[in-house]
């Protein structure tokens, strides 16, 4: 009945935002937001085992639009999960224990960034290590070094500091479209420049715009990838599928802060309870 109530409650909360935004207005909403670790505790661990929590950003500035997280919004976030008792892993710590080798904090969180702008290295290096973190960055390897994206040397010195440079394909387009000939060569050129630029082994893929479907997550594997991520909203856990693992997408909103606390615990919760998002 306690649980029924909890559902009721948040799915009320969830569709009825505007009247939030009412009453709170998003310039003094991120300051009213407290941690809320016993949440962590229920979302991120299960009979099933622990849920890894792995966060999608694409970029920091003060760009208006959606996949832009303003630096002030973002230093808050990491505050946030940090103060909530989550702990920062990597990948490798992710596989492991996916695959049953390994063992996680409480409360595991893997940060992750697609594509490979320049602001993940100005304004989003800064504050993941100003709170302890590091983070996974999924380049485009073509990409590399032009306007607006970082360049092998800034990769390096991130990848030196112990963050992951993994692949986003060589040119990001998406894979459902093209050849297998072009598609082999997304994955294998890809994988391979950036091994030849960091000088470690390149075992993670996220997908263009998440898209995929089994005969490219076969090629993925026969690539030599170990996993590879979507943008399919959720928590990972031991019954993901190494090849589609899930993540959850942080946007900028009208009050980010905000969407960013219920992404984090309201939505998980009815997701476990069988609600399907798109």
């Amino acid at each position: 009945m306690k649980k029924l109530f909890l559902l009721l409650t948040i799915t009320i909360t969830l569709l009825c935002g505007g009247c939030y935004e009412s009453l709170f207005p998003p310039e003094k909403t991120a300051e009213r937001i407290e941690p809320v670790s016993d949440i962590a505790d229920e979302i991120n661990y299960t009979e099933k085992g622990a849920k890894i929590l792995v966060l999608n950003y694409h970029k920091v500035d003060h760009q208006e639009i959606s996949l832009s997280v303003t630096p002030e919004d973002f230093d808050r976030q990491l505050r946030y999960i940090r103060d909530s008792g989550y702990h920062a892993i990597s990948m490798d710590d992710m596989y492991n224990a996916i695959a049953g080798t390994g063992e996680l904090p409480p409360n595991p969180v893997l940060i992750t960034f697609d594509d490979g702008y320049k602001d993940n290295y100005t304004n989003a290096y800064p504050i993941l290590k100003r709170h302890g973190f590091k983070a996974t960055i999924f380049v485009i390897s073509d990409f590399v070094g032009r306007e607006n994206y970082m360049n092998w040397d800034e990769l390096r010195a991130m990848a030196k500091d112990g963050f992951n440079i993994e692949s986003h394909t060589a040119t990001h387009e998406s894979l459902t479209d093209i050849s297998d000939e072009r598609l082999e060569h997304e994955l294998a050129h890809s994988k391979k420049k950036i091994e030849e630029e960091i000088g470690r082994e390149v075992n993670f893929l996220a997908y263009p715009t998440g898209a995929y479907n089994l005969h490219i997550a076969q090629k993925v594997k026969d690539a030599g990838y170990k996993a590879a991520f979507t943008v399919k909203y959720g928590n990972t856990d031991v019954n993901s599928n190494i090849f589609a693992l899930e993540r959850v997408p942080v946007f900028h909103t009208e009050n980010t802060m905000k969407s960013f606390v219920e992404r984090l615990h309201y939505t998980p919760l009815l997701v476990s309870q069988g609600w399907q998002l798109r």
